[in-house]
């Protein structure tokens, strides 16, 4: 393998090993804020995330640590639009529905992810990578998911929740290599938006949630600090999201956020003595079983791939196993989602949740 594809490998488990460091620690300071504190507003939490992201690049723009590349300003509005709208949905549908069913509602965004990139980007996922895929859901299934309790509202509300969050991680690939922008330019374009989005409807959709008002809450300086927390430490969960939807791709993304779930009970029981019982370990030995096979799988096809066709082509390769020695092209090619705690509160977001 030649310099450029060990960089790329560097810079892939890099980007894994950053999303996974700062979405554990996001949902144990969050977990803090929340279930501690009963600071329980989540999707405005949410906008002030994205905010200080977004000042926090604009600070690195002007220190010229990367450099700053507009493109087609319709395609960055609804991105960002589109994502924050996800965030909401994603909300709302914790708030309609049962954790158990909320729990369902994450692991159908895989699937759905693999059916809209077959249908609309013609790619291929062989029959080893949906083995090792249905294995991880399964086991993330059994780990997590305890009550199915129905109802036709946030039934609805999940099913546009998964639709919407599986596009946007979709666009986050397809912009990035279409435009040729990088993580950082993407995100701190679309995160104004965003932001925006999730400012004008978080305080009506917590305090329709809640019955609470986040204006009126009483801001301890306990509450303040870990609300700063919470802001610092999104700054590297929104930067590891994109980057890592970039280097590798939407499943990839979302198999790695399954990662985090196992190590966030794992974490819970550990250092928080969360309720834990046989079916939580049994889940989780199954889902990192699955996890191990997709990392194999995507190895062993990429491999072949490279072998097949040309050093150059081989460099095209947008997307990546969670573990891999070599670089590899998984599936022919190529959200605040989400991890929660044992104990999930009646509301979450895509990146307090990861």
């Amino acid at each position: 393998m030649g310099v450029g594809g060990e960089k790329f490998q560097l810079g892939t488990v890099g980007a894994l090993s950053l999303s996974v460091v700062s979405s554990v620690s996001i949902v144990i300071c969050n977990k803090a804020l929340m279930s501690s504190l009963g600071f329980n507003f989540a999707t405005t939490l949410t906008s002030w995330h994205l905010l200080v992201t977004f000042c926090s690049l604009h600070v690195a723009l002007w220190m010229k640590f990367f450099e700053h590349k507009p493109f087609d300003s319709r395609t960055v509005m609804g991105f960002g639009v589109l994502n924050g709208i996800s965030i909401g949905l994603l909300n709302l549908s914790l708030g309609f529905n049962s954790v158990g069913f909320y729990q369902m509602t994450k692991l159908a965004i895989i699937p759905c992810t693999v059916i809209l990139e077959t249908l609309f980007f013609r790619k291929k996922f062989s029959r080893s990578i949906q083995l090792s895929l249905s294995v991880l859901l399964f086991g993330v299934g059994v780990a997590t998911v305890t009550d199915l309790q129905l109802n036709a509202v946030g039934s609805v509300l999940s099913l546009l929740a998964i639709i919407t969050t599986c596009i946007a991680q979709i666009m986050t690939n397809t912009i990035q290599k279409k435009f040729k922008v990088s993580s950082t330019q993407l995100l701190y374009q679309s995160c104004p938006y965003q932001s925006l989005t999730l400012f004008l409807i978080g305080p009506f959709l917590d305090g329709f949630l809640t019955n609470q008002n986040v204006f009126a809450f009483d801001y301890t300086s306990q509450v303040v600090f870990f609300i700063v927390l919470s802001c610092l430490i999104s700054v590297s969960v929104n930067f590891s999201t994109f980057l890592v939807i970039g280097k590798t791709s939407p499943v990839t993304y979302q198999v790695l956020g399954h990662l985090k779930t196992c190590l966030v009970l794992t974490f819970g029981y550990v250092l928080l003595h969360d309720p834990f019982s046989w079916r939580n370990i049994l889940g989780i030995l199954i889902a990192v079983v699955g996890m191990v096979l997709y990392s194999y799988f995507c190895t062993l096809e990429g491999q072949q791939k490279n072998a097949e066709v040309s050093p150059q082509q081989a460099k095209e390769g947008d997307s990546a196993p969670l573990i891999s020695d070599s670089l590899s092209k998984v599936e022919n090619g190529g959200g605040v989602v989400d991890d929660e705690p044992l104990k999930v509160p009646m509301w979450s977001s895509k990146y307090s949740r990861a």
